[in-house]
């Protein structure tokens, strides 16, 4: 691929820090074994590295069509499918969710107390499809997420639900209908396995099982061929390991790719985290994404419907005033939410740059954001888990602007 950081508008001299940064911090002192990073202005690539090992117990050097475990980075690309349905006229994001899974229209939301001494209450008003897409549905992630205890969350245990993808989606959110809600739909916000009930109504909605309708409508336009929901044997040589940080803050093997779940198709495809995929793949969807919903020639969702998703979504409020708990892949102050991302709403507040970017990550450390002022998207590809180890996004953003003429 052809760089030219000068007509990207870059300083090359200072967008070259990038690498020596994530080469002297992080590779060296191997608190990551490989990554790779794109950095995309004014449609001209002014960054594309790949760095490191993507398998250290097999020593292969990390490759440009390596596949990464992209885990919640899955979820814009959901938000986005279950969008083209919305401007089809399919749905309405007012329409409570219970018009398409009917067993919905039970849920209690959450007073007081645990187990079988909680108390519960009927809802006011239902939960919409609008909830769901921006995280205000009163859905947790049942206890899944490190360091965060919620008083709903043993009843997600109670009621079966796994993350293991032994159900299938209609199984899943049958048995989410039996779960209180931690707060009214539309109160909060919190973290949860919402974007998993949007892969279902796209099922519900368009008649299609969620990979097909993947395929069909956003990676078969986008060419995005490894993108799928696991790794078939041809492309084994090319999936990456995935690691952890030990106590000793060494890196440990935490998914070996040969051994990996993702080698089986799942039962149960998680829309919420379960894709995996290269740099070049969901470096298309972003250009997509900064091009007003066009990728060349073709326009795969209009202007206005990603606008709308890209809007904060929390009435006016950040995440620092509406989230429940700790764990996001963003900060909250000065963030808003929108239908599948997050968003810079105030700058001075985050203590960040790139105002009026939307963005998201994943929980093996991966990332991207898009800035539509400056017309620009960045993506960085590693495999290290939890995300939460290293402020990747701050140090990158700080050393990509800083380079900016």
């Amino acid at each position: 691929m052809n760089m030219d950081p000068t007509a990207a508008g870059f300083c090359p001299r200072k967008l070259a820090k990038l690498n020596d940064h994530l080469r002297e911090r992080y590779l060296a002192p191997q608190k990551i074994a490989g990554c790779s990073i794109r950095i995309v202005r004014n449609g001209v690539t002014a960054c594309d590295a790949s760095l490191g090992m993507m398998d250290l117990e097999r020593q292969k050097g990390m490759q440009d069509d390596t596949i990464f475990r992209i885990y919640s980075m899955s979820k814009p690309i959901t938000s986005v499918a279950l969008m083209m349905l919305f401007e089809e006229g399919r749905f309405q994001l007012t329409d409570p969710v219970y018009k398409f899974i009917p067993s919905w229209r039970q849920h209690q939301v959450w007073v007081e107390g645990e187990g079988e001494s909680m108390v519960t209450r009927p809802l006011t008003a239902p939960m919409t499809i609008q909830h769901l897409l921006c995280h205000t549905s009163g859905l947790t992630y049942g206890g899944f997420l490190p360091g965060l205890e919620l008083p709903v969350d043993p009843a997600y245990a109670a009621a079966g639900i796994s993350r293991a993808g032994t159900d299938t989606l209609a199984q899943f959110v049958e048995k989410l209908a039996q779960v209180p809600l931690l707060y009214e739909p539309g109160s909060r916000w919190s973290y949860s396995l919402a974007t998993d009930v949007c892969g279902h109504l796209i099922e519900v909605i368009s008649g299609q099982p969620l990979e097909d309708f993947l395929i069909e409508r956003l990676f078969k336009p986008l060419e995005m061929p490894d993108t799928r929901f696991s790794v078939p044997d041809d492309n084994l040589e090319r999936f990456a390991a995935c690691y952890e940080r030990a106590p000793d803050k060494t890196l440990r093997l935490q998914d070996d790719p040969a051994t990996s779940r993702f080698r089986q198709p799942p039962v149960a495809p998680s829309g919420a985290g379960g894709l995996v995929g290269t740099m070049s793949d969901y470096a298309n969807f972003c250009e997509m994404l900064v091009n007003r919903g066009a990728f060349r020639g073709q326009q795969l969702i209009g202007r206005p419907i990603l606008e709308l998703m890209t809007r904060n979504h929390l009435g006016g409020a950040s995440l620092a005033q509406m989230a429940v708990g700790g764990f996001s892949e963003t900060s909250n102050e000065g963030v808003g939410f929108g239908l599948g991302f997050a968003s810079t709403v105030d700058a001075a507040a985050s203590g960040t740059v790139g105002e009026g970017d939307f963005y998201w990550g994943g929980l093996a450390s991966t990332l991207f954001w898009v800035d539509p002022t400056e017309n620009l998207y960045a993506i960085f590809m590693t495999q290290l888990i939890p995300s939460s180890t290293f402020n990747f996004r701050g140090q990158i953003k700080n050393l990509v602007y800083g380079a900016m003429r």
